[in-house]
């Protein structure tokens, strides 16, 4: 296969930036820049302007913080996203990581709006909306100015080691960040993988559909055992439990592992398992566990 053995074209990235674009109902391709995952994205972006007042919408993936303070803005993290209105830059992710908090398109937008008027940015990592309702996306609103969104492509296709991402964005600042990103940012197999996987809108819709079925059966079995949900997606379950370090270790045990937060020791976040073996396994080690 070319795209082991040439370095990657103008024409795969292209084609790439239109599957995407489709995708993710951007207004159009020259709104897309591919990456090499969203992390490198997120780290990328605190280097894009003068140091700034952040506010992070949080709990939430720890990255987001870390990012902007390591290229020196002063960071703080809220927990009211309208404490998000008097700093220069705010992040949210949506749906949230690890509880699936969704704030509504509307609000993101309003937002948005506050933000630009003084030159400010609203960046919405959005790497588990595929799995949500697709209203709640604010990819189709990036030309309104001062929106950036962060769309993963690893997580809903399970190909994360394959390391793609994107940002959208108005057309001015997508070309600033793919010039930052510099040439070839994107692996020539990545590029004709994910232009692929895209467009398979039959894979995609049976995978909603399977991931929504054993959403609720992981919601049974931890139910069963006595853990409460409270919240998440249909990628991944939060539980609160008293007994959450006895929990985590008996997990572990059995092969199994789940998420724990430092400052949140009640939590564990449970990853959905990935076929039925990886189901049965759990609900055998749940109901050891609980016995």
């Amino acid at each position: 296969m070319e795209a082991w053995t040439r370095l990657p074209g103008k024409t795969e990235e292209a084609a790439l930036r239109v599957a995407a674009a489709q995708y993710y109902r951007a207004p159009g391709p020259d709104r897309v820049v591919a990456a090499p995952g969203t992390q490198v994205l997120i780290g990328l972006l605190g280097y894009l302007r003068p140091q700034s007042r952040v506010a992070v919408l949080s709990p939430t993936y720890a990255e987001h913080a870390a990012a902007w303070a390591r290229a020196g803005h002063a960071v703080r993290q809220v927990t009211r996203i309208q404490a998000l209105e008097d700093c220069e830059i705010a992040v949210v992710t949506n749906p949230n990581n690890p509880d699936g908090r969704i704030v509504q398109r509307a609000e993101l937008l309003r937002l948005a709006g506050v933000l630009a008027k003084r030159g400010g940015w609203l960046v919405v990592d959005e790497a588990f909306a595929d799995v949500a309702d697709p209203a709640i996306s604010v990819v189709p609103d990036v030309d309104a100015g001062g929106l950036i969104v962060l769309r993963s492509f690893g997580k809903f296709f399970g190909l994360a080691g394959l390391r793609l991402g994107f940002a959208i964005a108005n057309p001015t600042f997508a070309q600033r960040i793919s010039g930052a990103l510099g040439p070839w940012a994107v692996a020539g197999p990545a590029l004709a993988t994910g232009s692929r996987a895209l467009a398979d809108t039959a894979w995609i819709a049976d995978t909603r559909r399977h991931l929504t079925a054993v959403s609720a059966e992981m919601d049974r079995l931890l139910a069963v055992a006595g853990l409460s949900v409270l919240g998440g997606t249909d990628l991944f379950r939060l539980i609160e439990s008293e007994n959450a370090p006895q929990w985590f270790n008996r997990l572990g045990r059995a092969g199994i592992y789940v998420r724990r937060f430092a400052d949140q020791p009640r939590w564990l976040r449970f990853g959905l398992p990935g076929n039925e073996e990886a189901l049965a396994r759990l609900a055998a080690a749940l109901a050891d566990a609980s016995a």
